[in-house]
C-alpha cells in the first residue's frame, strides 16, 4: 500500500473503518512524517507522541466494540496555537503566553474529538496571529515546502506547510483576514474560511472575538483534497452552547443555478498577469464541468470593506494591542500595527458605531450580489505568493502587500463563506483562486472547488525544498 502518510484524510477514515490498517498505523505513520521533514520547516511546535498513540490506539478499541467513533475515526490532523487544547499551552506564537494552559478544549476540538480525530500536534502561527508571514520569538520561522524562499503564508503557516508536507491529513486553522486562505495559497493546497457562525468558537484562554461578535477569527479546514474540505467542515461545525454566535444552518442549501460571476480585477485590484491566468483557466475549468460563466467588471465595495473590517478589528483596543506587541519585542506585530496606525490610532467609540452601520451596509451589499450570482470567482491574492519577510522590508513593501491582499481582508467583513483553490504552479510558486457564495453555501463552494480541482492541482503531498 502507498505510504499512508500520503492517502487523503477520505480514504484513511475508509482504511481504518475497513481494518485496512489501524489507527495506531496511521498515527504511526503521521508521526514518522512529522519526524522526517518538520526538523526543516518548523510546521508543528507541540506534540506528545505517547498521547497520540494512545488517543490511536483507543479509537482502535472502540472500533473493535463496534461502536461509532465517527467520520474521522482515527485520521491523524493538528490545529493551531492560538486555540485552547486542554493540557497544552495556548500561545498564539506569543512569549508571553508559553505557560497559559489550557484546562479546557476549544468547541472546534472538543468536535475533532467528537468526529474521532487524533491530534498529532499544534501548527505555528506569527505573533498575536497578525502577520501573512509566520515567524515568532517563542517557537521561530516557519518553512514552506515547495520554495524555502517563500512565506508559507499566515497566520496559519504551520498548518498549511505541514498539510503540504504530508503531515497530517486535515488541518486546523483560523482566519481574521486571509489566514486560512492565503496560508492554503502559499502553501498550493485548498483552504475554507467559513461563514460567521458556521464553527462555534470559545477560547477560554483568551477571547477570540471582539466588537460584540461582529469581527471573529472564524475556524476552518485546510487540506490537500476538496473532499477533505467537505470532511473537515462537517467534523468542525458541530454545536456548542458556549458560543452565542453559532448556527444550527444544514450543510447543504437549497438548489441554485450553476452560475458562477468571474471579477478578475474587483474593485480596481491591481492581478498580476499569472493571477489573471489562474482565474481565466478556473473559468474554463468551470464551463467544462457545466457551470455558467458571466465575466463582471466589478463587485460590491472591497477596499471600502477592508477599510471597515481594520477599524472593527484593530480599531476596539489598538494602544494595548501596541503595547503588547511591543513588550513582546516582535518585530513582525509592531511592523503590522504600526501600518494601520493612520486608520485606526485615533479610533474611538463613534468611529467603531459608525464601521458597526457601514458593515451592515457592506454585508448586504454583499449578500444581494450572491443571490444574483451564486458563486464569484475572484483572485485570493493580486499577486503570487510574497518573499519571505516581505512586509519588514520598509512601507513601501508593506504597502504593496496589503494592497494585494484586499480579497484577503475585505470578505470576512461580509460574513459570507469563501474558499482557496489551488490550481497548479507558476514556476516555483503555487498559483489559485478564490471563490466565494452566499452565507452557509459552503456547499456551493465545494461543488464549484471540485469541478476545478479535477482538472488539476500541483502535487502534494511534497518533500520540503529546502
Amino acid at each position: 500500500m502507498t505510504d499512508i502518510w500520503r492517502l487523503s484524510a477520505s480514504d484513511v477514515a475508509q482504511h481504518i473503518a475497513r481494518r485496512q490498517f489501524s489507527a495506531v498505523e496511521a498515527a504511526q505513520a503521521a508521526l514518522a512524517r512529522l519526524d522526517a521533514v518538520n526538523p526543516r520547516l518548523n510546521a508543528v511546535v507541540d506534540w506528545r507522541p505517547d498521547e497520540v498513540l494512545q488517543r490511536a490506539d483507543a479509537i482502535d478499541a472502540a472500533l473493535a466494540r463496534g461502536e461509532d467513533c465517527g467520520p474521522l475515526a482515527g485520521v491523524p490532523i493538528t490545529v493551531k496555537v492560538n486555540i485552547d487544547q486542554a493540557g497544552f499551552a495556548t500561545t498564539n506564537g506569543v512569549t508571553l503566553q508559553k505557560d497559559r494552559i489550557a484546562a479546557t478544549n476549544s468547541p472546534v476540538v472538543d468536535n475533532f474529538l467528537k468526529a474521532g480525530a487524533v491530534i498529532v500536534g499544534r501548527t505555528n502561527t506569527p505573533a498575536f496571529s497578525y502577520r501573512w508571514f509566520t515567524d515568532n520569538r517563542l517557537h521561530g520561522r516557519t518553512v514552506n515546502p515547495r520554495d524555502a524562499s517563500l512565506t508559507p503564508g499566515g497566520s496559519s503557516g504551520g498548518a498549511a506547510s505541514a498539510i503540504a508536507a504530508g503531515i497530517g491529513h486535515l488541518a486546523h486553522g483560523t482566519d481574521i483576514a486571509g489566514s486560512i486562505r492565503y496560508p492554503a495559497y502559499a502553501c498550493g493546497v485548498h483552504g475554507l474560511r467559513p461563514s460567521l457562525g458556521r464553527v462555534a468558537a470559545f477560547n477560554a484562554s483568551g477571547p477570540e472575538r471582539n466588537i460584540g461578535g461582529q469581527i471573529t477569527a472564524v475556524s476552518g479546514p485546510i487540506a490537500r483534497t476538496i473532499g477533505d474540505i467537505r470532511l473537515g467542515l462537517a467534523a468542525m461545525s458541530g454545536a456548542d452552547d458556549r458560543d452565542p454566535w453559532w448556527v444550527p444552518a444544514p450543510l447543504t442549501g437549497p438548489d441554485m443555478p450553476r452560475t458562477v460571476g468571474l471579477c478578475v480585477r474587483p474593485d480596481g485590484l491591481d492581478t498580476s498577469p499569472a493571477v489573471a491566468a489562474a482565474l481565466v483557466d478556473a473559468a474554463e475549468r468551470l464551463r467544462d464541468a457545466g457551470w455558467q460563466v458571466e465575466e463582471l467588471d466589478d463587485v460590491p465595495p472591497l477596499q471600502d470593506a477592508c477599510t471597515t473590517q481594520i477599524v472593527l478589528w484593530m480599531g476596539d483596543g489598538y494602544d494595548a494591542m501596541v503595547s503588547a506587541a511591543q513588550q513582546e519585542g516582535d518585530a513582525g506585530a509592531i511592523a503590522a500595527l504600526a501600518g494601520q496606525a493612520s486608520l485606526v490610532g485615533a479610533a474611538g467609540a463613534p468611529d467603531l458605531s459608525k464601521a458597526l452601520i457601514r458593515r451592515a451596509t457592506l454585508a448586504r451589499a454583499w449578500q444581494e450580489f450572491t443571490t444574483r450570482y451564486p458563486v464569484l470567482l475572484m483572485p485570493a491574492s493580486a499577486e503570487l505568493p510574497f518573499a519571505s519577510d516581505l512586509d519588514l522590508q520598509g512601507p513601501d513593501a508593506y504597502a504593496r502587500v496589503w494592497a494585494a491582499q484586499a480579497p484577503m481582508i475585505g470578505l470576512p467583513l461580509t460574513g459570507l463563506p469563501s474558499l482557496v483553490v489551488s490550481t497548479g504552479m507558476a514556476g516555483t510558486r503555487p498559483v489559485g483562486v478564490q471563490l466565494v457564495a452566499g452565507r452557509f453555501r459552503e456547499d456551493l463552494l465545494l461543488a464549484a472547488g471540485e469541478a476545478i480541482e479535477a482538472r488539476g492541482t500541483p502535487p502534494m503531498p511534497v518533500d520540503p525544498a529546502v
